[in-house]
């Protein structure tokens, strides 16, 4: 009876413990919404290098979207959480963000990119966009007006070179 009175102190001491209740308040990592696919060796080593020992050879642009919603803080912040539908467009006279998730050489400052608004072949605007390699992605939003009905395009630019394009409709 003294064991097993023992055996029942000692589990309940266990249950009740800090370290046991630790282990079970552990979280858990959170699901994806999206599953995304794991790197290989090469490609995260390629990234560091770049990173690390790319300075002076420019950003990668590695995601644009034209957007209506840019979250200022929570889980998303400096997110894209509304992004504009291309077929089914957006309103004349509708301010859009261009979103833009570069790659930046550490302590790099790149200060030569534009992002232009065309309505069919004439260009509406062109604004400057400043990125620095601060972190592993330095993200910026440019916003940019799509003030008549027709086909716009909104690109990036360094230079002559286009890095991205994107069509969008405005009704």
């Amino acid at each position: 009876m003294k064991k097993m009175l023992t055996r029942t102190v000692v589990v309940a001491a266990l249950t009740l413990s800090p370290v046991a209740l630790a282990q079970e308040a552990a979280p858990t990592a959170a699901p994806t919404a999206t599953p995304v696919t794991k790197p290989g060796a090469e490609a995260v080593k390629n990234t560091w290098d770049y990173f690390y020992k790319g300075q002076g050879q420019g950003p990668v642009l590695v995601e644009a979207k034209l957007c209506t919603e840019v979250a200022k803080d929570g889980p998303n912040k400096f997110e894209c959480t509304a992004e504009v539908d291309p077929a089914a467009g957006v309103k004349a006279n509708t301010t859009v963000m261009l979103w833009q998730a570069y790659l930046v050489p550490q302590g790099d400052s790149i200060e030569d990119i534009m992002v232009q608004t065309k309505q069919g072949a004439t260009v509406r605007e062109t604004k400057d966009v400043k990125v620095k390699g601060d972190g592993w992605r330095a993200r910026q939003w440019t916003g940019v007006r799509l003030n008549k009905a027709g086909n716009w395009t909104v690109s990036v630019m360094r230079g002559d070179e286009v890095l991205k394009e994107l069509q969008v409709k405005v009704n």
